[in-house]
């Protein structure tokens, strides 16, 4: 575990969802059946686009807003055209049927009931929109574990707007200095950063850190490094 800057423990702890939670490349194991040969291709491609359209949507200032399900789906439907690959209606449901019920990380059942044990509110705060979110979080398990699933559906602004992220503030009723915010991607652990949250960024693959001038609070490998946004 990495420390950086001057940390706060805090009263809450907020989740990203997709690549934090649950994991967006184990679509890459049906990909591979539909696709031999190119199912990691694909599967890292698909979250490529999905990311960049929600960047390219929020910069349109609204007008142009599409919920993360259509995202997804037009993200998947660039990425077998990139790679050339043949997308039967029959491929494509499967595979976005396997992205309502992505596979979730091991640790995080308990990770989150330790966090609930010490008394911590905890939460999602994703780019899924509702019906995602819920759909992903019951076949996880985790619905009991979860004080709020909050999705950025309702301002349409996705990560890493401010606007996206001060629904954590506004949902919880706590100042983002008294909130963790936990994620997987790196670009999200800034962003969060840049709004005021007290971060961890899990760095699962060994990446570097974005070099844009500002570091997370906390760096680990795995949600259970989570534990020790209290100590």
């Amino acid at each position: 575990m990495e420390k950086s800057t001057a940390f706060v423990a805090p009263k809450a702890v907020l989740f990203d969802a997709y690549g934090t939670l649950f994991d967006v490349y184990s679509v890459g194991l049906l990909a591979e059946q539909l696709f031999p040969g190119q199912g990691q291709a694909l599967s890292v491609l698909w979250r490529d686009k999905q990311i960049e359209y929600t960047r390219l949507v929020s910069m349109s200032h609204g007008t142009h807003y599409q919920p993360f399900w259509a995202l997804t789906q037009a993200g998947l439907r660039y990425a077998c055209k990139k790679l050339k690959l043949d997308l039967s209606p029959e491929a494509e449901n499967r595979l976005m049927n396997q992205y309502r019920h992505l596979s979730a990380f091991p640790e995080n059942h308990g990770v989150l009931q330790a966090l609930k044990e010490r008394g911590i509110v905890t939460g999602i705060l994703s780019n899924g929109d509702p019906e995602m979110l819920g759909i992903a979080v019951r076949s996880a398990g985790l619905d009991g574990l979860l004080d709020h699933v909050i999705s950025v559906d309702s301002v349409k602004r996705y990560k890493t707007t401010p606007e996206a992220y001060a629904l954590g503030e506004q949902v919880t009723g706590l100042k983002a200095q008294h909130i963790g915010f936990v994620s997987c991607n790196s670009w999200d652990a800034l962003g969060a950063t840049w709004f005021g949250y007290q971060t961890l960024w899990v760095n699962r693959y060994g990446l570097p850190f974005e070099e844009l001038g500002t570091q997370p609070h906390r760096i680990g490998t795995n949600l259970r490094d989570v534990l020790s946004l209290l100590d």
